[in-house]
């Protein structure tokens, strides 16, 4: 009892129980301040974590209170977006010397009134190259939302019958469009029947808020004790998932496990081969957003944090290449 008693305490400070509490906004005075950070503060010159080179990473902060809870990303050239778990916004430039600028605050347009929390819990993003339009995924309405490139104006939205049973907290937490304009949806929490170390995923032949057809449903078996946060697509079809667990030894880690999902048929599991974990003495925070990009030949992975609005955790951004 003594040992859970400050792990509750730190779910009860990380996580929202209800989603009825007022929703923090972002203000009209976009100013963002981004610190570099260490991978390793016991070893600077490490850069080595599993399979990736770590290039450098930034803390960033801001004095307007509704900064932070980064659960998604989308990376486009110099053109950052980060987008919170609350709706809020965060777009900026920033090139290879890692110098954000040009720093913008939005708010999302969302279900319901945006009051409260609960109106605009979005999750997941992705998005399509060519059109610019992106997708965002909500929980506690296990729902699906298409918008402009701007991301000011919805197009199209759909609450799949396929996530209608997940529940209020584990609905579309990562979401990704294929380049083959397939869509993948991960629940964080909903498992299959009779596999408990597994989470439902879901494959959309195309476009959820316009497909009639049923998606295909497959299991995806995360590293034992961690959840499915966000994924992206590597050049070769493959993807990389990114899975976090919170727990009283370690607080928040993060590992990144990589997946083949071509070829899945209705029902089957896929299993990933871990290559990188993020925990003590490395960077290791509430690892939620996960993008990928080209830079020449190289594969450049992009890690980004969830602070909660807690004093304990950070905003982190951070930049691999992966070997």
């Amino acid at each position: 009892m003594r040992l859970a008693f400050p792990l509750s305490v730190l779910l009860m400070l990380t996580v929202t129980s209800s989603g009825v509490e007022p929703r923090p906004v972002l203000g009209d005075r976009p100013v963002m301040w981004a610190k570099p950070v260490l991978l390793d503060a016991s070893d600077p010159a490490r850069q080595r974590v599993g399979a990736l080179t770590y290039l450098g990473g930034l803390a960033l902060t801001s004095p307007d209170p509704a900064f932070g809870g980064f659960s998604a990303m989308r990376v486009a050239g110099e053109r950052f977006t980060l987008l919170s778990d609350g709706g809020n916004i965060v777009d900026f430039r920033m090139g290879a010397d890692l110098q954000p600028r040009d720093v913008r605050f939005a708010d999302l347009p969302g279900p319901g009134t945006g009051a409260i929390k609960r109106h605009r819990d979005s999750e997941s993003l992705t998005w399509d190259s060519q059109s610019g339009r992106a997708w965002v995924g909500f929980e506690n309405r296990n729902a699906i939302w298409r918008y402009d490139a701007t991301l000011a104006h919805k197009e199209r939205s759909v609450r799949p019958a396929a996530m209608a049973d997940w529940s209020i907290a584990g609905g579309a937490e990562a979401m990704v469009r294929l380049r083959n304009g397939q869509f993948i949806v991960f629940s964080e929490t909903a498992r299959p029947k009779g596999l408990r170390d597994a989470r439902i995923v879901l494959r959309f032949a195309g476009d959820p808020t316009e497909i009639k057809g049923a998606p295909l449903r497959f299991a995806y078996v995360p590293p034992a004790g961690y959840d499915p946060t966000d994924t992206a697509e590597l050049p070769d079809g493959r993807l990389l998932v990114l899975n976090r667990r919170l727990s009283l030894a370690g607080l928040f880690t993060a590992k990144i496990s990589l997946i083949d999902i071509r070829g899945v048929r209705p029902g089957g599991v896929v299993r990933g081969a871990e290559i990188a974990s993020f925990e003590r003495p490395l960077l290791h925070d509430n690892f939620e957003a996960l993008a990928i990009t080209q830079e020449g030949a190289d594969t450049i992975v992009w890690i980004a944090s969830d602070d909660n609005g807690q004093f304990w955790e950070q905003s982190l951004l951070l930049k691999f290449r992966l070997d």
